[in-house]
């Protein structure tokens, strides 16, 4: 097993402890608080959410990671400019959260952005070990550092709902977390040097953040732009039934796309350090994440009702048609994960700032117009908006890859028919659930197993390349368990 797959191996461990520790907190929370609580909430992590994306990428890990050469200078200097903004801008909110809460006409908003100010001061310190250990591959560490942070989140969380501290309870949930990350990343670490303040080399730090800040802040935006036009023009409760669509639609990233996003980064610059042909890799990449995404996000479309009655409850029902649209909408974006590092890679962050001006701002006033007829069809905007960010982004990373549309079309062929070979299965199992043949809990057992079956089934007929990938994976990780078992002492 190669240094790239043990990599991937930890970091899915990380993910998917973290995957469960979501579904459990969000199963319980969601039966300890109101659509309106989560609002709340909801609108609250938008507003941190994009102010937090802005200082991030001044120094941040994108800017860690591609830097060829690393000197303790260029640590502290990035690290100095982007915990300089996040105070800058935690003390902004705290002198400026009554007058958000009065333009959402909120009074509780006000309390929720003083709290998750305080997120601001600890995430730099985090942010730049993170980016440290991920360009060396230390994925094993990430994970355990995760891990307790994900079960600070929601041990706090559940607790505070269960004393009734209602929407503030996952706030104050999110900065236990982030202390408790920052703490164990700081344990683990233990060179604070290079944390000391420095601004030897400002100049380059401040040339890569104002594109690269760019591109993450106009598109963390867009992602919770929806929440806070619902929020100001219909209420809170729309605003927590979108968010909780909005989980559920995204839980492939967190299975999938959240487990390789760590590493794309790092290896495609690696890779085009080598010399390696970038569109190749590309292709490949588009092939395997479709081949994935697809049959995922239509099957969770197809099984949305069960699936919301048994992870948040009978209370939840009207999120089910939001959940079949945003999916359906979302598989456009198999080969978003691809498109920074590879106009990185290129030395093109430049272009991914100008195709996400063009594609970004029609798609904002859209959902703006959509908010005022409903969150159904806010939802339903995004079957427009998603291709047509996908055709925009892909229209300007082509020239660099000298990629051809009928080499992009041959790449996802196999994927569509693995899909269409999923879904059917999994429809059959939905018709027998609604025919009354199945209960809820049987039935999307049932449907699991038979979309698995029928996946693989699919994979081996189509003979995609994903089949090898995974056949590869699995002998690697039979190497390497003997490795991880204790061995025996010899009698």
């Amino acid at each position: 097993m190669n240094s790239v797959q043990r990599s991937v191996l930890f970091s899915a461990v990380d993910r998917y402890a973290g995957l469960v520790l979501f579904f459990v907190s969000t199963a319980v929370l969601s039966r300890l608080l109101t659509p309106s609580e989560f609002g709340v909430y909801a609108v609250v992590n938008a507003l941190t959410a994009v102010i937090a994306a802005a200082f991030q990428e001044f120094g941040g890990a994108n800017y860690l990671i591609q830097k060829r050469e690393l000197s303790r200078g260029t640590i502290r200097t990035a690290f100095t400019i982007t915990w300089g903004i996040s105070l800058a801008i935690a003390l902004i909110l705290l002198v400026t959260a009554d007058v958000v809460s009065r333009l959402f006409a909120q009074d509780s908003l006000r309390l929720g952005i003083e709290v998750s100010a305080l997120n601001l001061l600890v995430i730099p310190v985090s942010g730049t070990l993170i980016a440290l250990f991920r360009r060396d591959m230390q994925f094993g560490t990430l994970a355990i550092c995760n891990f307790a942070s994900n079960v600070a989140v929601a041990l706090v969380s559940i607790g505070l709902a269960v004393l009734n501290f209602s929407y503030m309870a996952p706030i104050w949930g999110g900065v236990a977390g982030s202390i408790v990350l920052a703490g164990m990343l700081l344990s683990w670490h233990r060179d604070f040097s290079v944390l000391r303040p420095s601004l030897s080399e400002y100049r380059d730090v401040i040339e890569f953040g104002l594109y690269s800040s760019g591109v993450s802040v106009i598109n963390v935006f867009y992602n919770l732009a929806p929440q806070l036009f619902l929020a100001k023009i219909l209420d809170l409760t729309a605003v927590g039934l979108y968010s909780r669509a909005i989980n559920l639609t995204q839980v492939f990233d967190r299975l999938v796309t959240q487990v390789v996003n760590p590493i794309i980064m790092p290896a495609i610059v690696t890779k085009r350090a080598a010399g390696a042909d970038l569109k190749g890799v590309y292709l490949d990449a588009v092939q395997l994440l479709s081949a994935v995404q697809w049959p995922f996000l239509t099957s969770v479309a197809i099984m949305a009702k069960p699936i919301v009655l048994i992870w948040l409850g009978g209370a939840w029902l009207e999120v089910v048609p939001l959940v079949r649209i945003l999916c359906i909408a979302n598989l456009a974006l198999f080969a978003a994960c691809l498109t920074y590092p590879v106009f990185l890679a290129v030395g093109r962050v430049r272009d991914a700032l100008v195709s996400s001006f063009i594609s970004l701002p029609p798609s904002l006033l859209a959902l703006l117009s959509a908010s005022f007829f409903g969150v159904e069809v806010v939802a339903a905007c995004a079957l427009l908006t998603l291709p047509f960010q996908a055709a925009v982004a892909i229209y300007y990373l082509s020239p660099h890859l000298a990629l051809r549309p009928s080499e992009f079309g041959r790449a996802l062929l196999k994927s569509g028919a693995v899909t269409m070979g999923t879904a059917s299965g999994v429809a059959v199992c939905a018709v027998l659930i609604e025919a009354g043949a199945l209960n809820f809990v049987a039935g999307l057992i049932t449907a699991l197993v038979v979309a698995t079956f029928c996946w693989w089934c699919a994979l081996t007929l189509t003979g995609h390349p994903l089949l090898g990938h995974l056949r590869h994976a699995a002998a690697g990780l039979a190497e390497m368990a003997p490795r991880l078992l204790p061995s025996r002492p010899v009698l």
